[in-house]
């Protein structure tokens, strides 16, 4: 194992951002623009292992297929907690994928496992 000074590594890691700052700009490349947060409880007695299929499903059904997706991740807590964070192009994107959420096949699987008075969601533009 080669151990580098802290100083070392920190300007590589500086360098590595500052070259994909130039790839991006060369490529002409879009950032994700808008970070989205949701929040939510599990029903009672649904397990994490019952849900990610399902939370699989609305992402493969329906997020993934909406204009301006760009990624998409989530993750279980504890408590029945459950974790969503996706990137889109626009807030406009954003907002219109949530606005046909209610109607996607996928979704109503999905929302009959969780406590819908407990969901958060939370936008975020990177500037």
């Amino acid at each position: 194992m080669i151990r580098l000074p802290r100083t070392a590594v920190v300007s590589m890691l500086l360098a590595a951002a500052l070259f994909a700052g130039v790839v991006h700009a060369q490529t002409g490349a879009k950032m994700p623009v808008v970070i989205e947060i949701a929040k939510f409880k599990l029903a009672a007695g649904v397990t994490a292992a019952e849900f990610k299929p399902l939370d699989r499903a609305v992402e493969i059904q329906h997020v993934r297929k909406q204009p301006g997706f760009i990624s998409r991740e989530s993750a279980a807590g504890d408590n029945g907690e459950w974790l969503v964070i996706v990137h889109w192009k626009s807030v406009k994107d954003a907002e219109a994928s949530m606005a046909s959420f209610a109607t996607a096949p996928a979704a109503q699987a999905f929302m009959s496992k969780i406590v819908p008075s407990t969901m958060t969601m939370q936008r975020y533009v990177k500037q």
